[in-house]
């Protein structure tokens, strides 16, 4: 699996995210990689056989279905819940204990079989600070020293990131993969519908991820763009852009519970 993990990280990959215990109707054929929850998953031994398996975790923020969620709570490290997912709160990342626990976490994923891990929600670090610099501040530089804590402790894993842009320069030496979220595409949450990302956040995307791989050349790019599943058109227009700018893309519904295959030209 090693030599594998070195071939994604030095050309275009195919890749999917999918967050659910139940096996997809038509199975994981034709991707290289997969980042799968940590926790419910399918079966990993017959999934492990010829591609790369990253298990998610939230590092950032934690839903109040997971077991450290009440431990967290009586800890005093939750910092409000987040608007757009009810029921997933904010976590101070400043906490040593939090920090422990996102490590327990990596632990149990490797042990269960996943080659390594998709680390999300890194940019809520960003968000609390720059919301409330007063009682949020450190929180960015915090989140720089858990990336980095966890490359020292697990040497040797394939570590991705999602998105993090304000800490990039400082984490993309040290990590495997950048996933760059809702780059092209992304889903409103007020109307319920899948929409174009702005031009020009768009463009200050795309700049910041290819500077990212211009200072580390081993970094693999990702990106996850959410669209209408029923727009074969649309879809297919993501990945051509997201190629085009050398990145590996994937594209799916905003849940991630199933999987949305690229449609065949």
């Amino acid at each position: 699996m090693f030599t594998l993990c070195l071939v994604l990280l030095m050309s275009p990959i195919r890749w999917a995210a999918y967050y659910s215990d139940v096996p997809p109707a038509g199975g994981f054929r034709d991707f290289q990689m997969l980042i799968l929850d940590s926790v419910y998953h399918p079966p990993l031994d017959e999934l492990s056989r010829g591609r790369t398996l990253l298990g998610y975790i939230s590092v950032g923020e934690i839903e109040q279905t997971r077991s450290p969620f009440k431990p967290a709570k009586a800890k005093g490290v939750l910092a409000g819940e987040n608007e757009n997912w009810k029921g997933s709160f904010f976590v101070d990342v400043r906490s040593t204990w939090w920090v422990d626990q996102v490590k327990i976490a990596v632990r149990h994923a490797l042990d269960q079989g996943f080659d390594g891990v998709f680390l999300d929600t890194i940019d809520d670090a960003e968000y609390l600070e720059d919301k409330d610099a007063a009682v949020f501040r450190g929180m960015k530089d915090a989140m720089v020293r858990l990336i980095l804590e966890i490359r020292r402790e697990f040497p040797a894993i394939p570590i991705a990131v999602n998105r993090g842009y304000a800490i990039v320069p400082k984490i993309g030496p040290s990590v495997d993969f950048i996933l760059g979220e809702s780059v092209f595409s992304d889903y409103d949450f007020a109307s319920k519908s899948y929409r174009r990302v702005p031009q020009k956040d768009y463009a200050e995307q795309v700049n910041v991820l290819k500077a990212a791989r211009q200072r580390n050349p081993k970094l693999n790019v990702l990106t996850l763009d959410y669209w209408d599943p029923k727009d074969a058109a649309g879809i297919s227009r993501i990945y051509r852009e997201q190629r085009t700018n050398g990145f590996s893309p994937y594209v799916s519904t905003v849940e991630l519970d199933r999987i949305l295959r690229e449609p065949i030209p």
